[in-house]
């Protein structure tokens, strides 16, 4: 995430904000200038090239502060959501704005991002569905399939999560790491193509012809390989190599984004992102994430990446940062 600033008064913004604290001006975000923009009173914004914009309907339901083409139409980030609970529930909220980060952060590193509207066979939507809130019952499972990625809203809870996350042994467990390695399913399935680009995405994940439910049975069962950590980023990842794939891909877009966010805030030198990712782990992320680490201790939180990135893992980031436009 960038730093963002008012237009209007220069006061620094958060990307949700829908005012600005400081001076009071309306706000909303523009895709087209990935920029947050003042609004008339009317809820507008009109750009360089005078085509006007108006916020989207969804701003009361949602918060979403997105401007959408037409007047009491919704935006872009909102069409990319399928199902919905109605009415708007607060793990709604929740989840909408894990899934704008997202959209926001694929838009920046120039992923191509197509909706379901758009082409309704390989086409990315979403689907937040309310469960139960039992881990035993799994009447919502979060997955992808075929370009439609199923969100359980339960895990807006943090409580809920955080039971989930314990009974799982994982190290971490956001809304947000769910949105990102769900999409790097979706991503593996639109961009890995072609003989040589899955020859290499075989040799350093796994043979993906594997059978997935044969692999979901051995992995609750027996529990990942003993030297696991030396060569995946995670137990989950160690299941199958579609599940490395999308472990590595969250991975890389936490990376990405947390950088850039210290960039931009000042607690990092500015430094190129797009060249050799390998470079960009040892240099920046791995001294980054240490001092991070350490201050979240200072404050006795538990570690904000609390993982460990082996030789063989370097290799894989390398590949799914290859896969991203220059």
């Amino acid at each position: 995430m960038i730093a963002f600033h008012c237009r209007v008064c220069e006061a620094q913004l958060f990307f949700e904000n829908s005012v600005c604290i400081s001076c009071g001006t309306a706000l909303g975000y523009s895709r087209v200038e990935r920029a947050i923009v003042p609004l008339d009173a009317q809820g507008r914004y009109a750009d360089q090239a005078g085509l006007v914009w108006w916020v989207c309907r969804n701003l009361g339901e949602s918060g979403c502060t997105w401007l959408a083409r037409l007047e009491g139409g919704q935006c872009e980030a909102c069409d990319l959501t399928r199902a919905r609970p109605e009415p708007a529930t607060k793990e709604y909220r929740e989840a909408e704005i894990a899934k704008r980060h997202l959209v926001f952060e694929l838009d920046r590193i120039g992923l191509p991002l197509v909706s379901r509207l758009q082409d309704p066979e390989e086409g990315l939507c979403f689907d937040l569905l309310q469960s139960d809130g039992d881990p035993a019952t799994q009447d919502v499972v979060i997955g992808h399939e075929s370009g439609v990625i199923t969100i359980d809203l339960a895990e807006s809870d943090a409580a809920y999560r955080e039971k989930v996350r314990e009974a799982l042994a994982e190290p971490y467990r956001t809304m947000l790491g769910h949105f990102r390695h769900e999409t790097g399913h979706y991503y593996e399935w639109q961009l890995v193509r072609g003989e040589e680009r899955m020859a290499e995405c075989t040799r350093l994940f796994g043979d993906e012809s594997a059978s997935y439910q044969e692999a979901i049975k051995r992995h609750y069962s027996d529990g990942p390989p003993a030297d696991w950590a030396e060569r995946y980023i995670s137990t989950y990842a160690t299941m199958h190599p579609f599940e490395d794939f999308a472990e590595t891909f969250a991975h890389y877009l936490h990376i990405r984004d947390t950088i850039e966010s210290a960039i931009h805030l000042g607690l990092a030198a500015y430094a190129p992102l797009d060249g050799a990712f390998r470079r960009v782990v040892e240099e920046q992320w791995i001294p980054l994430s240490t001092a991070l680490n350490v201050v979240n201790r200072s404050m006795g939180r538990d570690d904000l990446y609390p993982f460990v990135i082996p030789g063989p893992v370097l290799d894989k980031l390398e590949y799914v940062a290859g896969l991203v436009p220059r």
